[in-house]
């Protein structure tokens, strides 16, 4: 990309985490909740190289899973409450732990693969 040199560094992470454009960090990277935009209204990246797949639902179900299921087991074991209050505790924090998580895990990937130029020689075999 030829124009990189007019727009200043930006922090890949913390653009991701914001929901920002990952080459001028000022537009919008997110057009819904989760749905990546056609381009930057700043700059004018055009947004079609983000792809991050599964990863950031994979990413999301091992953080939040691990933390959830570690405190439903330590509940369990502790104070031994009847099934019906893990329904009540444990699938509503899952939900509201992993909805805001998705969104900033895909936002830092996104922002990771423009920073990292992943889009260039994707199908290259030559390398």
């Amino acid at each position: 990309m030829s124009d990189d040199k007019t727009w200043p560094p930006v922090e890949p992470i913390r653009a991701g985490l914001m929901g920002r454009c990952p080459r001028c960090g000022e537009g919008r990277l997110f057009k819904g909740f989760l749905a990546v935009g056609k381009e930057c209204e700043t700059c004018g990246l055009d947004y079609s190289f983000a792809d991050p797949a599964d990863g950031p639902a994979i990413f999301v179900m091992l953080i939040i899973g691990f933390i959830v299921v570690g405190f439903a087991l330590w509940t369990e074991v502790s104070v031994n409450p009847p099934l019906w209050v893990h329904f009540i505790i444990w699938i509503p924090l899952t939900f509201t732990l992993c909805l805001p998580a998705l969104r900033l895990i895909k936002g830092v990937l996104i922002t990771l693969q423009y920073a990292n130029k992943a889009e260039e020689g994707r199908w290259d075999r030559s390398r």
